[in-house]
Order: structure tokens, then sequence, then C-alpha cells
């Protein structure tokens, strides 16, 4: 018979017979939650309201609490390991500049060899010579005394007992008489100070980025509790004035169920986002030391500061763009390696040139001490020395491969520079552009919650004519949360996306701290 029945009924009737039988069911199956107690019917009570506030607009906080973003900037940009640690770039920059400049220390050199066996002086040899490096030409001036006597001295070197003293010059005529290794290695070391110091701006510029990002992230979570803990505590007032009316006969009792469930529902919320936010409040501690060195913690009743949500114009995009186009570290960097291939590349050319050294030295007899010394034996045209050194490898393969593949490295540099430019001021207009579009989207935000507001005010209004239910009004209050929630979202997201911009132009978003 009930075979033919269910044959007989449509589907939607099938349907609700079916969930008619699960409903009875369930009634007859022993629970295993917790059954809420449904309020008593109490005489001589008052009705009390559904809801004081209507989840108004947040009021400025102690201003003693917060930790504004410029707070931050001070303490990242004075006591950061990171940033110390980029200062010392430039330290080591002016240490390579100071090592290369040693290639021009004068050098003073001495040696001392006798030999005396069996009653015979075989040799006295003492030679003494200071070497001055000069910067035009290659050019090395040298000084020397040579005093070199004994039985069994080369007569070619022998020297009376007085010394030789002797004062020259070496020249390079051919290989590093424009420039030569020492030039080349000062001048290289020069232009990596301006590398260094591009480098030191961008090390500092992404600890910055990294630090207001955490910083912004905090205050979307700090905003997120605070509108969830006022949310369960709109819902709880809701519940104990539901638990009023049902007990003065006003309202049903099973609509404290429903009113109850929903403070639960925004417990378990608040639960979770009081871990999220102490997790964001360590996660920004990672930017915090002291002057010491030590990690400091942000305080548990630290606030963040209100966005200022600034706009930033055309002119000002125009600015970080010409800006980025021309001083951004990375740039900076690559126009400093160029500088450097170059003179690799001018060194690397001299170098094809045959090594051709002159040197000539006057002399002149030792004893200075003496008030006179006989013409013969002082500087002059007659006493000199002089000395020609020449080499020329035939193939010159190892300077033309040597030549050939600086070559090739500035050509890369060249063109990784130029791909990085276009790519920079392209970055610049993306995050530009993605401002605007939450510009708008806050504008249009904002418009939402305000009707969203009215709903909710319109859906008590209709409650106390009976003409709604403890569900619709949760259910708009829950949604009035969820659009102010995802409007602090595009408050941080846009304020995020600001220390991007002047991130990607290679400047510090310190305006969005001021």
């Amino acid at each position: 018979m009930l075979s033919f029945i269910s044959n007989r009924l449509s589907q939607p009737q099938r349907s609700s017979r079916w969930l008619l039988w699960l409903l009875l069911a369930a009634c007859t199956t022993p629970a295993f939650a917790q059954t809420p107690a449904l309020p008593e019917r109490r005489a001589g009570l008052e009705k009390a309201p559904l809801q004081t506030t209507q989840l108004s607009i947040a009021a400025p906080g102690d201003t003693a609490r917060v930790f504004s973003l410029q707070n931050l900037a001070d303490l990242v940009f004075a006591n950061h390991p990171i940033v110390k640690q980029a200062a010392l770039l430039s330290d080591e920059a002016r240490s390579q500049v100071l090592q290369a400049r040693g290639g021009f220390d004068p050098k003073l050199g001495a040696d001392f060899y006798r030999k005396q066996f069996g009653g015979t002086d075989y040799y006295n040899n003492w030679g003494n010579e200071l070497k001055i490096p000069l910067w035009p030409g290659g050019i090395d001036l040298k000084a020397s005394y040579d005093r070199y006597v004994g039985t069994y001295v080369n007569p070619e070197s022998r020297t009376s007992g007085q010394g030789l003293a002797g004062i020259g010059l070496s020249v390079p005529i051919g290989a590093g008489l424009l420039i030569d290794a020492r030039r080349s290695t000062l001048r290289q070391a020069r232009v990596l100070q301006g590398a260094a110091e591009a480098e030191r701006v961008k090390q500092i510029n992404e600890v910055w980025l990294q630090a207001a990002k955490d910083y912004w992230n905090w205050y979307y979570t700090f905003r997120q509790a605070a509108l969830i803990e006022e949310g369960v505590a709109l819902a709880d007032r809701r519940f104990q004035g539901t638990v009023r009316r049902a007990q003065i006969g006003d309202q049903a009792p099973i609509d404290s169920v429903e009113a109850q469930i929903t403070v639960q529902d925004r417990q378990v919320q608040a639960e979770q986002l009081r871990v999220d936010l102490q997790n964001a409040r360590l996660i920004l501690s990672n930017h915090l030391w002291t002057p010491a060195g030590q990690p400091a913690e942000l305080p548990a009743y630290a606030i963040p500061q209100v966005p200022s949500l600034d706009s930033v114009s055309r002119a000002e995009l125009a600015r970080l763009a010409d800006f980025a186009a021309a001083q951004h570290p990375t740039l900076r960097k690559l126009e400093a390696k160029i500088s450097q291939l170059g003179i690799e590349e001018r060194y690397r050319r001299e170098m094809l040139k045959p090594k051709l050294n002159v040197s000539g030295v006057l002399l002149s007899q030792g004893n200075f001490y003496q008030s006179e010394v006989p013409a013969a034996y002082n500087f002059g045209r007659d006493n000199y020395k002089v000395g020609v050194d020449f080499a020329f490898p035939l193939f010159l393969r190892a300077e033309r491969g040597k030549l050939q593949y600086t070559r090739i490295q500035l050509k890369e540099v060249a063109l990784e520079r130029q791909q990085s430019q276009r790519t920079i001021v392209t970055q610049v207009n993306t995050v530009f552009n993605t401002l605007r579009a939450y510009e708008r989207q806050l504008a249009l935000q904002a418009q939402t919650i305000a009707n969203q507001r009215l709903l909710l005010q319109a859906e008590l209004q209709k409650f106390e004519l009976g003409e709604s239910t403890i569900f619709l009004i949760n259910a708009r209050e829950t949604k009035l949360i969820d659009l102010r929630i995802k409007q602090e979202s595009l408050r941080a997201s846009y304020e995020k996306s600001r220390a991007e911009l002047y991130y990607y132009a290679g400047m510090q978003s310190l305006a969005a701290a001021r």
C-alpha cells in the first residue's frame, strides 16, 4: 500500500515526505549534543532591547597607545641588524679603495750579505732602494744606495768603499703607458663605491618594505579581531534581550537558541582571531631591536594607527617614474658595473701593445756627508745607468681572449640594464593602477556598508512590528560585519601597495608614515 502511494506521489511530494520522516526519526533518536535550555516564562519583567549599537564607525583610540608607522620606521632604521649590516657595504667599498691605493705606496727595500772565510773577506754587499710609483704614465721614481766590496765581488757590481748612490726613473713606453694594473684597480674600486652605496639603499628598502607589510598585516588582524569582538558583544546583547522577551511571553523561546548559536559562532571566530593577532604582533616584533642590539617585543596594549589613505597623484607618479628610470638602486649598480667593465676593457686593450720599459739612473759617489764631491763622481750626464726591457707575445691569444671576454660582459650588462629599466618603470605603473583600483573599491565598499546599515536598521524595525525573525537580523548583522572586515582588508592592501610603489621606484615610503 505504501509503495503504491509513493508511486502516485509527485517528486516534490516524495521529497517532502522523506524530509518529514527524517525529522520524526531525529526527534526519536537520542541526541548526543547538550539540549539547549529554553527560557521559562516569568511575570513582572520588562522587554529588553535587541541592539543598542548599530556597528558604528570606530572612534579614534587612545593616542598614547598608538604604535605608528613612523615609530616603526625610527626603530627599524636605527637599530635593525640588516640595516646596520647594509651600512657596512659602504665601509667595505672604502676599504677596497684604500687597498687599491696601496699600489701607489712608496716601497723601501734593503738587503745585506757578507761572507768571510779563512781570513778573506769574500764579499760585503749592502743594497738599498726606495721606489715611488707615480700616477702619470705608470712611471716609477727610484732612489738607491749600493755598497758592494770584497775580494770576490762581481766586477760589474763592485763599488768603492763609500758606496754608490743613484736616482732615476722607469718609464713604460709601450703597454702600461696610458693605463696599467695599478691605475685600473684603483679606478674600478672607486667606481664600485657607487655600486656598494646602491646595494646599501636596496637592502634597506627591502627591509622597510617587509616591515611595512607586516605592520599593515598587524593592523588588519587587529581591526578584524575588534570587529568580531564587537559582533560578539552585539550578539550577546541580542541573546539576552531575546531571553527576556521569551520570559515575558513576547517572543518564542526557540528564538533564544538561534540567538545563542550566533553568539557561540562569533566566539569561536574571536578565539581564532586572538591567536592570529598574537602571531601578527610577534611577526612585527621581528623588526624591533633596542640600541644595544637586543630583540624588542611589541607590547600587547599597543594599537596600530588609522591608515591615512592619501591618494597618490599623477604628478607624484611621474616623479617616481623619473626617479626609478634614473636613480633606482638596481640601475645604479648596473651602471657602476658598466663603468667598471669599461675600465677593464681599456686596460685589456692596453695590454695588446708590446711591453717596452726604459729605465735610467744618475749615479754619484755615496759619501754625501762630505762637503764636496769631485765632479767626476757626482750626479751628471757622464755618470749614469740605463736599460731597456722589451717583450711581445707573437700571437696575443691570452690578451685577445681577455679583451673579448670583457667586451662580452659589457654587452651583457648593458642589455640587462636596458631590460631592468623597462621592468622597473612597468612595475611602478602597475602598482599605481592597483592603487587606483583600491581607491574605487574603497569608495564602493563605503557605500555598500552604509546601505547594509540601513538594511539592518530596517530589519530591526520590522522585527519590532512582528514581521521579521532573529535569523534575518543575525544574517543582516553578519553581512555588515563581513563588509566592514572586507573594508579593513582593502585599507591594509592599499597601504601595502603604496609601500610597494615606493619600493619599486627605489625609494622608501616614509611619506606614508608621516
